[in-house]
């Protein structure tokens, strides 16, 4: 509120001054953006300079043209899932002479993270791709298994059975037939065993996470037929082999395939493990390969260890941002908007 001294020494407005402000009212000026056309309109108000309908920005924010003040978006930021993986692994505990290497993929958000390297001895997880390139020249040829070939098939998956493993080997043209279908499965870094030895065929663990996505992937040079006839042999595991990456799951929902393999040079045992498990609602494809264990049972407790640190890693990182996301959302929500309008 004014007082009425201070109305009485307010300097009196001059006559020409409303004509003034009558051409400026009237006046529009039209301008050309790169987005379209900007209509800006003057308006005079007597004894105070005109006000812009803009609101004004803030530091914190763009503003809108009705004056609201919108939230940018917040970046998030790059996250090393290895470094986080390789810190979950120092919880394991790795045998004196043994070593392992671990592949892990979130399937719906595509975060994978890996530890350590090296090829390994295959041992019986070869099995599935040794299945995977039968199914994928059955394609090339434009027919179905044969019904031997699917008993092989199932005994080779289910039971772990080598012999059927050998004779399916053979079927596929051993090593180059195997090593011409990872060409085409993306597979770098595996080579097939030499002769009949198809359990001493060389990987890595993050050639088999490639296999795994080509098994369960939608992406896959796999028929949705043939992906989905090797995932059922893989989930119909015999009872005595349901350990390894199953021990990261929740519950029952885990597809497997283990291998095993005591060298006969050393004593020590290679063990391994390829899946896909479910956890936390999400599903997780997982590879872990390792060697130099002294007996079976410790190989089998590294490598479930190793295949619960990775899963670990990928859940807690999506718990983390789950929560950051939401805190955000509610900070933005919680945010006072700002607007300027004319009298």
């Amino acid at each position: 509120m004014e007082s009425p001294g201070a109305r009485r020494h307010r300097a009196r407005p001059s006559r020409a001054r409303p004509l003034l402000y009558t051409a400026l009212a009237a006046l529009t000026i039209v301008g050309g953006t790169a987005a379209g056309t900007v209509y800006v309109k003057a308006q005079a108000h007597s004894g105070a300079a005109p006000v812009s309908s803009a609101g004004t920005p803030s530091a914190d924010g763009a503003v809108t043209a009705d004056g609201d003040e919108s939230m940018e978006p917040v970046a998030q930021p790059t996250v090393d899932r290895d470094a986080l993986l390789t810190k979950a692994m120092t919880s394991v505990a790795v045998p004196a002479d043994a070593e392992v290497s671990v592949a892990v993929l979130d399937v719906a958000s595509g975060a994978r993270a890996g530890y350590g390297d090296g090829a390994f001895d295959t041992a019986s997880i070869v099995k599935v791709d040794i299945l995977a390139a039968l199914l994928l020249q059955a394609q090339d040829a434009g027919r179905q298994l044969t019904a031997a070939e699917r008993t092989y098939a199932t005994a080779m998956i289910e039971n772990s059975d080598n012999a059927s493993a050998t004779a399916l080997w053979d079927v596929i043209g051993e090593a180059d037939g195997l090593d011409a279908a990872n060409k085409r499965f993306g597979l770098t870094d595996t080579a097939g065993g030499d002769g009949a030895l198809w359990g001493l065929t060389q990987t890595t663990a993050a050639d088999q996470l490639t296999l795994l996505g080509q098994v369960f992937g939608d992406d896959s040079k796999l028929s949705a037929a043939s992906r989905a006839y090797l995932q059922g042999l893989m989930g119909r595991i015999a009872a005595d082999q349901h350990w390894g990456v199953s021990a990261a799951a929740d519950g029952s929902a885990w597809a497997l395939k283990n291998g095993w393999l005591a060298r006969s040079g050393t004593g020590l045992w290679d063990i391994n493990s390829v899946g896909r498990v479910t956890a936390g609602g999400r599903q997780y494809l997982v590879a872990v390969v390792s060697r130099g264990s002294t007996t079976q049972a410790e190989g089998v407790t590294l490598v479930e260890s190793a295949a619960k640190a990775a899963v670990r890693t990928l859940t807690e990182e999506t718990t983390a941002t789950t929560s950051t996301t939401s805190t955000t959302a509610t900070a933005s929500a919680k945010a006072p908007s700002t607007s300027t309008s004319s009298d």
